[in-house]
């Protein structure tokens, strides 16, 4: 199983070059940052009238892609909403060449109502959120693999939209969605290479990896070209929270999960991080 190790942009950046490097040293599949304008609190939740500093996420992305040398890089995950898909794919072109082809594209459909509003972003309700999930993610391919595209949706449209330099990888960078209701899971068998779920134990993990495996069967995609990952919350301030949830892993890949993404809320000691990356050595 691949381990990934995960820091939201809401410290110092010498506090997160630091981690970044560390992690790279350390040997992790991947580092990854999140994409909020507000930061997250204490236990990791993010608060209505939170003002705790936090930076973009994909210009850090791109700092980050020349930091970590090794491991590939993400942010888990975009929001939806946040970007015309058509100028995400450019900054995700442009990291993926940054990086020398080692971006981890992640697209969910947001979430966090306060800072739309804080922000003046449209909200729609969920379903409307997911629609545009869909059609983002096929304005994007389009824009990565088509000479010109062109798109008539709902929420965009692309008029022989030219999208050039085309990303390093082939046919774009490995996608990433997130989500666990059945709406996202069908946009994930459609459009993802990977799918991630996070906040359930081992056994919801695995009851929504079958309905995954349905909704591939349904549209006759083979359910084992996505890989399978979970996102697990870390408080480095807490050890006996910090050994419960990192012994979940056994059971979470006995149920088939392919990728841990171990979210720390705060920046680990070397030491944590070191014995992070050891046990996760002894899942692969």
């Amino acid at each position: 199983m691949l381990v990934s190790a995960k820091l939201a942009p809401t410290f110092a950046y010498p506090e997160l070059e630091r981690f970044w490097r560390l992690a790279d040293e350390l040997g992790f599949h991947a580092i990854w940052n999140y994409d909020h304008f507000y930061g997250p609190d204490a236990v990791g939740t993010i608060a209505r009238d939170y003002r705790k500093d936090t930076f973009e996420a994909w210009t850090s992305l791109a700092a980050m892609a020349l930091v970590v040398t090794r491991a590939r890089i993400g942010c888990m995950v975009t929001g939806v909403t946040y970007r015309h898909p058509a100028v995400l794919a450019k900054m995700a072109v442009t990291v993926d060449h940054i990086s020398g082809g080692r971006l981890e594209f992640g697209l969910g459909a947001a979430w966090h109502e306060a800072e739309h509003r804080g922000y003046g972003i449209s909200f729609p309700r969920a379903g409307e959120r997911l629609a545009m999930l869909d059609e983002a993610l096929r304005v994007i391919k389009a824009l990565w693999t088509e000479d010109s595209a062109s798109f008539a949706g709902t929420y965009f449209r692309l008029d022989e939209a030219i999208c050039n330099p085309k990303p390093v990888q082939k046919p774009h960078p490995p996608i990433v969605v997130a989500g666990q209701g059945q709406k996202s899971l069908r946009i994930v068998a459609t459009h993802a290479d990977e799918w991630n779920a996070t906040g359930v134990d081992p056994a919801e993990w695995s009851r929504l990896s079958n309905v995954l495996d349905s909704h591939c069967e349904a549209i006759g995609r083979d359910p084992a070209t996505i890989r399978r990952g979970v996102q697990i919350l870390l408080d480095p301030a807490q050890e006996k929270q910090m050994r419960n949830r990192l012994d979940l892993l056994p059971a979470y890949q006995a149920a088939g999960c392919q990728h841990t993404v171990l979210n720390f809320n705060q920046p680990p000691t070397e030491d944590q991080l070191e014995l992070v990356s050891r046990l996760g050595q002894t899942q692969r």
